[in-house]
């Protein structure tokens, strides 16, 4: 079964490498990119093949599309003969906020869509992908896409209403996460800390503390409780961070991520 990924980006890059991580599949992954180069470079190091868009439309049996919204209707117009040709293929989205009504529209009735928001972190196996099915997508192709990312992290299937969400939680997340963790970093080092000792100490403080949230089961405000002495030193941190807006802060920045995501598709 041939796989091809189209925008060898940030995020198709990482879901091509996490596919290659299955041998099974590393020989049938069809890689194209609008710079060459990149697409030579990614099949070099994951035994990939580098070909054009046409190639990918033409062979492979699924698809994973890593363009830019606003690309889609030119790419699938341009390659509108073969995809009539074609029998069903399995299409993937990763474009943020273009529904799949959109895209069931720019392609024959007979193919089938999936639409996914990977966010940065399935590059080290830690990330999370919400995805939604297309009315003519089955069981059998959720199968194959939690077969083919499942070294990726976490796989949440949603209704298609909950993705734009989802994407300015998990997607847009850990830009959040990075600006916290500089934050930290840097209050360190106003503390009298080096620079790489202050990112270590932050970059493990979070990582500690999301895998606790994860394994304990318990609630974020019953583990936030149990650092929190009386007249201690982390209680008086929790009181500037609440009197300067910290929940009401991280709240409105998914929430305009959340607007941006929905503009996106519009």
């Amino acid at each position: 079964m041939k796989i091809g990924f189209i925008g060898l980006g940030n995020m198709g890059g990482s879901l091509a490498r996490l596919v290659a991580q299955d041998e099974r599949y590393r020989s049938e992954l069809l890689l194209a990119n609008r710079s060459r180069d990149k697409a030579e470079k990614i099949a070099e190091e994951i035994c990939g093949q580098p070909v054009s868009n046409e190639e990918i439309f033409a062979q492979a049996e699924v698809i994973f599309l890593g363009i830019k919204p606003a690309q889609f209707a030119d790419l699938l117009a341009e390659y509108q003969e073969i995809l009539e040709r074609r029998d069903s293929l399995l299409l993937v989205s990763m474009a943020a906020g273009l529904p799949l009504e959109t895209l069931e529209k720019l392609t024959p009735s007979h193919h089938r869509w999936i639409r996914i928001m990977p966010n940065t972190p399935v590059a080290v196996g830690e990330g999370v992908i919400t995805y939604a099915l297309s009315q003519q997508a089955n069981q059998v192709d959720e199968d194959l896409l939690r077969e083919l990312l499942s070294s990726a992290g976490l796989l949440v299937k949603l209704e298609e209403k909950q993705l734009d969400a989802a994407t300015a939680l998990a997607g847009c997340g850990p830009a959040f996460v990075y600006l916290f963790i500089e934050a930290l970093a840097d209050a360190g080092v106003r503390a009298g800390l080096s620079r790489d000792i202050a990112l270590q100490l932050a970059n493990q403080t979070l990582l500690g503390a999301a895998k606790l949230g994860q394994v304990s089961g318990q609630h974020p405000a019953q583990l936030k409780d149990q650092v929190c002495s009386p007249a201690g030193s982390t209680i008086a941190g929790v009181a500037s961070l609440e009197e300067n807006a910290f929940r009401g802060t991280v709240m409105a920045a998914v929430q305009a991520a959340y607007q941006r995501t929905q503009e996106l598709g519009k």
